[in-house]
């Protein structure tokens, strides 16, 4: 094959496999190359996302969402079901074919952009070549004009309870469950955490998490917080902050997991462990000592605002850099440095990143928090509605939370959304678009949303800044 390319991409998760389709796009000649190979089966583009993270994770919790609610909630609407029974390989196979058809998906794009897809281990090696070693091949060099660096991230291993793929699991290890624990231990009250809980409480499991920090969801803000905190015990999880895990232990009723807290030392008894105490970005044997490429001291690629490396032509996108650990953050980087390469003009907005947590209710949020405002002394007006009060999710029983804006006290721009509550994940996109085109609350007011729907939430919420809620008591 020809060797040479504008573009080699390493790495083919959502940073890298759109980072190739934009390039390709452009006219570029490109090569994507990715590691990835699920156990027992081909290899597959796509990254964690796909394969492991967030689409089987979204799989399952939809899953075992409908379980749930059949179980539990269907008997409001009028629908009686005698026996409701689990298939867990039905629903895990579920799972699987969905990602199936998606990474199927990301190959018959490269076909139909000429993207040059190559299963394999790529190194960045000085002068822009890149050593590719594919799967049970022989070494060859690629060269690109223009490198990007996209290998993610993988997750971050506690010393203390080293993984041991049966017992001890990472967060893929958690997806792949052939039966349901009945006693399931989490470290890590993040997203990756509080999701995969929410998987496996819902599907019968007694939930234990226990989280280092004393606060809940430091990074949301804090009245979203308090209100889902609030919702996942009365869901029945067992959260337990301030808690610093010291290992585990073994006695005749099976796994102790072991943690220290101001009262005093802890042991619970558990099935299973799922370490999520966050992730770390990949770069094993990603970059030749002498390829030029700085890290920083937390391992991550150095790079500018355009994801341009120390290294000339040489761009690094996605978990590997600096920013949140976000597919859709890495995307947008990926056609960034794409368009860049091809001579146009692009940017990333990191203001208006959203980030969601899709537990039941959804947590979604975009811009700053409160408590960031207050401690940057922007003076800010603050405008809330309840679900309670929403007649959509009140008809489709889920009137759970609340939606909330803040403003700028001065001139009324949207500095931050923040949303608890049913389908939160697909309602942030407004706040999205209404912060990257700078808008006002009065721009939110007065744009007419339908009723009865979810968004008319925001549209409340908006109106609440300036004390002109409808379908609130305005405080």
């Amino acid at each position: 094959m020809d060797n040479r390319f504008d573009v080699v991409i390493i790495g083919g998760g959502p940073a890298g496999y759109v980072a190739a389709i934009r390039s390709a796009q452009h006219g570029l000649s490109t090569a994507c190359i990715d590691a990835w190979q699920n156990p027992g089966g081909p290899p597959a583009f796509g990254g964690t996302c796909l394969n492991a993270g967030c689409i089987p994770s979204k799989a399952l919790l939809e899953s075992s969402e409908l379980y749930h609610r059949a179980r539990n909630e269907l008997g409001n609407h009028g629908i009686k079901i005698a026996k409701v029974s689990l298939d867990l390989d039905a629903m895990q196979q579920r799972k699987s074919t969905i990602v199936q058809q998606l990474t199927d998906g990301i190959h018959s794009l490269f076909e139909a952009n000429g993207v040059r897809g190559l299963h394999g281990h790529g190194q960045l090696l000085p002068n822009n070549q890149v050593q590719f070693t594919p799967h049970g091949g022989d070494t060859e060099l690629i060269e690109g004009e223009n490198i990007i660096l996209a290998s993610g991230s993988t997750p971050i291993e506690l010393p203390s309870i080293p993984f041991d793929g049966k017992k001890i699991v990472d967060s893929w290890g958690a997806l792949e469950f052939d039966e349901v624990p009945q006693r399931l231990g989490v470290i890590g009250a993040g997203v990756i955490g509080l999701e995969l809980g929410s998987v496996w409480h819902r599907l019968g499991s007694s939930v234990a998490i226990v989280e280092a920090l004393d606060q809940f969801l430091p990074m949301v803000d804090g009245q979203i917080a308090r209100e889902a905190q609030r919702q996942f015990k009365r869901q029945g999880l067992d959260i337990r902050l301030g808690a610093m895990v010291r290992g585990t232990a073994t006695d005749k009723s099976g796994l102790l997991l072991q943690y220290d807290d101001q009262q005093g030392s802890h042991e619970i008894a558990v099935d299973k462990v799922v370490v999520a105490v966050g992730r770390r970005p990949y770069t094993d044997g990603l970059l030749d000592p002498l390829a030029g490429v700085e890290l920083d001291d937390r391992g991550f690629i150095v790079v500018d605002k355009a994801c341009r490396t120390s290294a000339p032509n040489v761009y690094a996108v996605g978990d590997v850099v600096r920013g949140p650990m976000l597919a859709h953050k890495g995307s947008e980087e990926g056609i960034m440095v794409a368009d860049l390469i091809a001579g146009d003009r692009a940017e990333v907005n990191y203001d208006v990143v959203p980030s969601v947590i899709y537990t039941a209710p959804e947590i979604a949020w975009v811009g700053k928090t409160e408590e960031e405002l207050q401690a940057a002394g922007v003076a800010c007006k603050t405008g809330s509605f309840s679900f309670a009060a929403s007649a959509r999710a009140k008809a489709m029983d889920q009137a759970a939370g609340l939606t909330k804006i803040l403003a700028s006290s001065e001139t009324d721009r949207i500095l931050g959304v923040h949303i608890v509550g049913p389908m939160a994940g697909e309602l942030i996109g407004e706040a999205v678009l209404a912060m990257e085109f700078q808008a006002s609350t009065e721009d939110l007011q007065r744009t007419i949303h339908g009723h009865p729907t979810l968004t008319e939430a925001i549209h409340e919420a908006a109106l609440a800044v300036d004390r002109r809620a409808i379908h609130a008591i305005n405080r």
